[in-house]
C-alpha cells in the first residue's frame, strides 16, 4: 500500500470570495488577508506532514507550491466539488486525506495520525474530523470512490459532521472520528483560533492587524 495523499481543498483569497462571514466587522480586503493567511499556515503545515503527494485543489489562480500537483475545483455545489476533487486526484491503491483552509491551527500531528490510520493495513475504512460547527475538517478515505456520498450529503449546515458519518456507515465503512477543531468562519472564530495558533504564524498576526476588537465594533 502506497502512503496515503494529502489534498487541500481552497478558493484564491480575493476580496469578496473568501471569508465573508467575518464581514462585518471586516472589509472584504481584510477578510481576503486573514483567508490568505489561513491557507499559507496550512500549506507549510501540510509540506511538514509525511504524504505520498500533496494536491492543492483551487478554484482560481492561486500558485502551486513546489513539489505540489495542482487540480481544478470542479462542479457547482461543495458537496459535488468535494466528491470530484476525490474523484480528480485518484490514484489507485492510494488513500486520499482531504483538508480545508479554516483550521489554520492544524498541527503536522494531526495529519500524520489520520494519514497513519488510512495507511495500516488493518486500519480504519474513513477518517473524519469533526468541527466545532457541525461539519467537518477533514474526511480521509483508504478507497477514495466512496466520497460519491457527499454529493448528497448537505454541506454547510449544523448537521453536516452527523450526516456524512451516517453516509459513511451505510456503505459499511468503519470510520475512526480526529480529534474535534474549530473552523474560521466568524471574527469570535478568527479571535478564538488564534489564540491556539504559534505566536509566529501569518494568521496570528493577519487577524491582529484585521480583525477590530470586539469594544471597537460596539462603539
Amino acid at each position: 500500500m502506497s502512503a496515503p495523499q494529502l489534498l487541500v481543498l481552497t478558493k484564491t483569497p480575493e476580496p469578496g470570495r473568501v471569508k465573508t462571514r467575518l464581514c462585518p466587522p471586516c472589509t472584504p480586503e481584510q477578510a481576503a488577508r486573514i483567508a490568505a493567511a489561513a491557507l499559507a499556515d496550512t500549506l507549510d503545515t501540510v509540506a511538514t506532514a509525511t504524504a505520498g503527494a500533496r494536491v492543492l485543489v483551487v478554484d482560481g489562480g492561486h500558485p502551486t507550491p513546489e513539489g505540489w500537483t495542482r487540480v481544478g475545483q470542479r462542479g457547482g455545489p461543495l458537496g459535488d466539488r468535494l466528491a470530484n476533487a476525490f474523484a480528480d486526484s485518484l490514484t489507485v491503491g492510494t488513500a486520499t486525506l482531504l483538508i480545508g483552509m479554516d483550521t489554520p491551527q492544524l498541527t503536522a500531528e494531526h495529519l500524520d495520525t489520520a494519514m497513519g490510520l488510512l495507511g495500516t493495513v488493518d486500519g480504519p475504512d474513513a477518517v473524519l474530523g469533526p468541527a466545532d460547527d457541525g461539519g467537518w475538517w477533514a474526511l480521509g478515505l483508504r478507497e477514495p470512490g466512496h466520497a460519491e456520498v457527499l454529493r448528497t450529503t448537505p454541506t454547510s449546515t449544523a448537521d453536516t459532521g452527523r450526516l456524512t458519518l451516517a453516509a459513511l456507515h451505510r456503505r459499511g465503512l468503519r470510520v475512526h472520528l480526529l480529534p474535534r477543531l474549530r473552523d474560521v468562519d466568524t471574527a469570535a472564530d478568527a479571535r478564538a483560533v488564534a489564540a491556539l495558533c504559534p505566536a509566529g504564524s501569518r494568521f496570528v498576526a493577519a487577524v491582529a492587524a484585521n480583525v477590530p476588537s470586539p469594544a471597537a465594533v460596539a462603539r
